[in-house]
């Protein structure tokens, strides 16, 4: 199997030890709302939460807030909380958080172009 080879190769195994950081970084990042929220951010420069909430339709807030300090926790999304009338928190992308996007939009195009045929819709 070539390829099984090549993606060994790749990751040097770590991947598929248990234990490895790069599982939990894939559990962050490939989480059920963590691919929205990065895409989402990746299409603006800030976004508000309610902005936020909007686009990622069905996220609930407890969900959203979770997903976002998460994402803020390993230094992919940025919170800054605005000292304005009425205050507001606005979210952008990081620079590792921009570099991910790069590498997750195409995938989430794949999935869209892609995904009536592999429901079988």
């Amino acid at each position: 199997m070539k390829g099984s080879k090549q993606i060994h190769r790749i990751f040097a195994d770590q991947a598929f030890t248990a234990g490895c950081p790069t599982r939990t970084v894939l559990d962050h990042v490939m989480s059920k709302w963590a691919p929205l929220v990065i895409a989402s951010l990746a299409d603006t420069d800030v976004l508000r939460w309610s902005e936020l909430r909007q686009r990622a339709d069905g996220i609930s807030e407890k969900m959203l807030a979770q997903t976002l300090r998460q994402l803020e926790a390993d230094g992919l999304v940025r919170r800054e909380a605005r000292q304005v009338v009425p205050p507001h928190v606005e979210y952008s992308l990081t620079s590792l958080g921009q570099e991910l996007a790069g590498h997750l939009l195409p995938l989430m195009s794949w999935i869209n172009a892609n995904a009536d045929e592999i429901l079988g819709s």
